[in-house]
C-alpha cells in the first residue's frame, strides 16, 4: 500500500464517463472522487476515458489512477491492462479479477466452484443454444455484463421471457436468466479485505431500478440491515469469502438476497459507485469514515500489477 506524502508527490488521474451504458454515473462518480482528493491536498486530473485513453494519460503526466469508470472498457478488465502496459498504478481490482465480476455468468460459475450459494441459472448466447436447464418462472433477465439493473427484467412466463430477452440482448450478446429469489436485497461493502455494515435495500416502487438507485428519495437504505445476529455475521463473512474468490482487491460491493432461512449472492461490484446515494460511502459512514476518508484509503491501495 502506498503511503500518504509519497502520493501527495504525484499526479492522481481519475478516470471517469467512459463509453459504457453508465456513463452518466460514473461522471458523478469521478467528480465527487476528484473533489475529494483535491480536498485532501493531491495533485489531481481529471480524464474523461475515451478511445485515446493511452494518449490522455501519457500528455496529462499520469503517475497514478483513480479509476472511477463503471461497465464495459473500464470496470472489466481492459482499462487495467492498458495501465498495467503503462505501468501506472492504479485502484480497485487487477484484471482477472475485474473481468471476472464483470460477467455474470463467469461470477456465478466462480460462486460454484466455491461453494457459495447463489440463486439457479441458466445462460444463453445470441444465435446458440441455451446453456443449463431453465429455473422455474418468475425469472430474472439480465444482460451478463452490464450494471446498474440495465437492461433487466422479471419475467413470469414464455411470452414474458421471449420480450426479456430481447431487451437484454439489445445491450449483451450474452444473457443470465436467474431463479428470482423472493426476499430482502443487501448488499455488503468490502474494503481491503474487511468487510463494512450490511445494506438493505428498499426501494419504494418495489424493484431496485436504475430509477431508484440514482433518484434520491426513490429508495429506502436500512442501515445496519435489520437481520439475526448470526445470519449478520454469516453475511459479511460470505461477502469476504466471495471477495477473496474473484480475486478482489481496494473496494468492492457483493449483493445478496435474503431469505428468513437462506442467503444467495447475485454479484460482485469491483468499482462501486460514490455518488450523493451511493451504498459503499454509506456504510463506511457507519464505522466513522468520512467521505474523503474513503476516496483516500482507497487511493493508497493503488498498486502496479507484476
Amino acid at each position: 500500500m502506498m503511503q500518504r506524502q509519497e502520493l501527495k508527490q504525484k499526479k492522481i488521474a481519475v478516470l471517469m464517463g467512459g463509453l459504457s451504458a453508465e456513463r452518466d454515473v460514473s461522471l458523478r462518480t469521478g467528480r465527487a472522487i476528484s473533489q475529494a482528493l483535491a480536498r485532501c491536498g493531491y495533485d489531481v486530473t481529471d480524464i474523461d476515458a475515451g478511445r485515446d485513453l493511452a494518449v490522455q494519460l501519457q500528455h496529462s503526466g499520469a503517475e497514478v489512477a483513480f479509476i472511477a469508470l463503471h461497465g464495459r472498457f473500464g470496470e472489466d478488465g481492459t482499462v487495467q491492462g492498458l495501465l498495467e502496459m503503462l505501468g501506472i498504478p492504479y485502484t480497485g481490482s487487477g484484471v482477472l479479477a475485474s473481468s471476472l465480476a464483470m460477467d455474470k455468468v463467469a461470477t456465478k460459475k466462480m460462486l460454484c466452484y466455491h461453494g457459495i450459494a447463489t440463486p439457479a441459472f441458466a445462460f444463453i448466447r445470441a444465435d446458440q443454444e441455451q446453456q443449463g436447464a431453465l429455473p422455474d418462472y418468475p425469472l430474472v433477465v439480465k444482460p451478463a455484463r452490464e450494471g446498474s439493473t440495465i437492461g433487466i427484467s422479471i419475467v413470469h412466463n414464455q411470452e414474458e421471457l421471449a420480450a426479456g430477452l430481447d431487451e437484454a440482448f439489445r445491450h449483451d450478446d450474452l444473457v443470465l436468466l436467474e431463479q428470482f429469489i423472493a426476499g430482502a436485497e443487501v448488499t455488503v461493502g468490502v474494503l481491503d479485505g474487511q468487510p463494512l455494515p450490511i445494506i438493505q435495500v428498499v426501494p419504494k416502487g418495489g424493484f431496485y431500478d436504475y430509477q431508484a438507485k440514482y433518484t434520491p428519495g426513490h429508495t429506502e437504505y436500512l442501515l445496519p440491515a435489520p437481520l439475526p445476529e448470526t445470519m449478520y455475521r454469516e453475511l459479511q463473512d460470505a461477502a469476504v469469502k466471495v471477495f477473496e474468490a474473484i480475486g478482489c482487491s481496494g473496494a468492492a460491493r457483493v449483493d445478496f438476497m435474503v431469505t428468513d432461512s437462506a442467503f444467495y449472492c447475485l454479484e460482485v461490484n469491483t468499482i462501486p459507485g460514490m455518488t450523493e446515494t451511493s451504498l459503499l460511502p454509506k456504510a463506511a459512514g457507519a464505522v466513522g469514515m468520512s467521505f474523503d476518508e474513503l476516496v483516500e484509503r482507497i487511493l493508497m491501495g493503488a498498486a502496479v500489477r507484476k
